[in-house]
């Protein structure tokens, strides 16, 4: 193993021990019992837990693996939803590996390839944007924000995506009316990012090591990324805080119909929270009196899976009333609690690469936990592909933190305290003195994004990650001293410049899309080539199919 210069001294130990003073104690429980000497109680479990690194390739964390997934509304020049179908151009929505549609025909959704190198992901995603922009139809835009643009004022006029003839295809266009029925078409065009992330092979092994317990590799993997995804739910609020970009929602968006949080106007057309960071992610958002029931708190993958299985197969009885086949037509694919575990909305989710025709639990219950993906970021309206550099490194840096940290299995009581925490930042986040519950009692939001800022430095030097460092620094400034440039907060001052969140929202969409430069030849060929191929797949998909899909549904389900 390469060696490595000492560390910094950990912020909270009276006593500190360099990287190269631990190499020789490669015994994790040694290791965390010479850390313990000296260090306030709340942290000595993490500082222990940092000290096992020194027994493992530090570097292997400047290696993660991460992919982006952003969603975004096709609009035209004056901000209004595109009725024109998803462009033969951009290829096929089915079969296309990085460019398809999400909910509507024109809710399009962007997919990078997973890779170690940040820099060769963010320009993959600059890529694509710039052959989108290039081939849209008469000049549409890309809206570059979470909540929608104004909707038709008829539901039925926003498009439900198509994907052909196939199985596979019918059944993606038929769970997403069973979306419709269940939810309404306007909640489907809320977008976000979706940020995939996972740790590198050779890291797995070593880990397991120090911190194994006698399971096979697989499980120790999968009981890894569970933990990670845990400490991920205690912590998530501060990325709400941070990220949060969505404090205000279009007036037509509800229709005249009553909120569940207690909205006020600005702007001509608009209502917000005024000291709100995500209604994205808020009551506003998904709401399903069914799913709420689930209570599901990520402690073990078994469980987890079975719980998903148990909704997908319990009948609800607001979706048996609404029918599943009507006079021939499927209206939703069936009337349980979730047609499938996508329909499980989460801020976070193990994941498993699915086989072509494979529901997602079933692979995960056959082949662990692959990686995971983060889907409570709203899409940053100052960044033309909705995700910035510098946001990228900090969100690695937070989730290893989350995987290095120790996770104790979520209780109820803990697991209900995660979720009214979640909910009071992204409704009151940047309110003055706002206090959240911890196991002690109520303390500052202030205070403890302090303690967190300081446990990302402590790993962010004990990983000698100089770009990582600068990150923590700057968004311990933003949240801590500059609230007002918080996302959230610059929204609202936009709304108030343009006296419209439509207004405001077209000009940063404008803007973005004059970011993009016009693709070069090789750019241009190689999308138009993955669009060619996709169209072909498609075509190939189609005319293999054989059975009814009656049938096919049938065989899916049971899975």
């Amino acid at each position: 193993m390469a060696a490595y210069p000492a560390v910094k001294p950990f912020r909270n130990a009276s006593l500190h021990f360099t990287g190269a003073s631990l190499k020789f104690l490669c015994n994790a429980h040694i290791v965390s019992a010479c850390l313990y000497i000296g260090v306030q109680p709340l942290n000595k479990a993490y500082n222990g837990r940092l000290g096992s690194l020194s027994c493992i390739d530090k570097g292997l964390f400047g290696r993660v693996n991460r992919g982006i997934e952003r969603e975004t509304l096709r609009v035209d020049q004056n901000g209004q939803l595109s009725q024109i179908a998803h462009p033969v151009s951009l290829g096929s929505a089915l079969t296309h590996e990085s460019i398809t549609t999400d909910y509507s025909e024109a809710l399009l959704e962007f997919i990078t390839a997973p890779g170690n190198d940040r820099a060769a992901v963010l320009e993959q995603l600059d890529q694509i944007h710039s052959f989108v922009l290039h081939n849209l139809p008469g000049g549409e835009l890309l809206w570059n924000s979470s909540m929608p643009c104004q909707l038709p004022a008829d539901s039925n006029q926003i498009p439900i995506a198509q994907y052909g003839s196939s199985p596979i295809g019918q059944l993606k266009h038929i769970y997403r009316k069973g979306l419709d029925l269940r939810y309404g078409r306007r909640m489907q065009t809320i977008a976000g990012i979706h940020y995939n992330f996972s740790l590198p092979d050779d890291f797995w092994p070593q880990w397991h090591k120090l911190h194994g317990n006698g399971q096979s590799a697989i499980d120790f993997q999968s009981e890894g990324y569970f933990g990670l995804i845990r400490n991920f739910r205690r912590h998530s609020w501060l990325l709400m805080l941070l990220f949060g970009a969505s404090p205000a929602v279009g007036k037509d968006f509800l229709q005249d119909k009553p909120s569940p949080l207690p909205l006020q106007s600005i702007g001509q057309d608009s209502l917000c929270l005024p000291w709100a960071t995500s209604l994205r992610m808020s009551g506003l958002g998904y709401q399903n009196n069914a799913q709420a029931g689930l209570n599901i708190c990520f402690n073990h993958l078994p469980s987890y899976c079975d719980s998903l299985n148990h909704a997908i197969n319990t009948p609800w009885p607001e979706w048996q009333q609404k029918g599943v086949k009507v006079n021939g037509e499927y209206l939703q694919l069936n009337s349980n609690i979730l047609q499938i575990e996508n329909e499980y909305y989460s801020p976070i989710r193990p994941k498993r690469t699915i086989r072509s025709g494979e529901k997602s639990v079933h692979a995960l219950k056959e082949r662990g936990v692959e990686y995971i993906e983060v889907r409570c970021l709203d899409i940053d309206p100052w960044q033309p592909t909705g995700i910035g550099h510098q946001q990228s490194i900090f969100l690695d840096l937070f989730l290893s933190y989350c995987q290095i940290k120790d996770s104790p299995l979520i209780a109820e009581t803990e697991c209900s305290r995660i979720g009214r925490n979640l909910e009071l930042i992204v409704e009151q986040g940047r309110k003055p003195g706002l206090q959240l519950e911890t196991e002690q009692g109520s303390a500052s939001v202030t205070s403890e994004a302090e303690q967190l800022f300081d446990q990302l430095q402590q790993l962010a030097e004990t990983l000698q990650q100089p770009a990582a460092i600068e990150a923590v620094e700057y968004y311990r400034k933003l949240a801590l001293e500059t609230p007002d440039q918080l996302p959230s907060a610059k929204v609202l001052a936009e709304i108030e410049r343009h006296g419209s969140l439509q207004q405001a929202t077209l000009q940063l969409s404008k803007q973005a899309a004059a970011s993009f430069a016009v693709p070069d030849r090789q750019t241009l060929q190689h999308f138009m080539q993955l669009a060619d191929q996709s169209l072909a797949k498609q075509r190939h998909v189609e005319q293999q199919q054989t059975g009814d899909f009656d049938q096919f549904l049938a065989d899916y389900l049971a899975q």
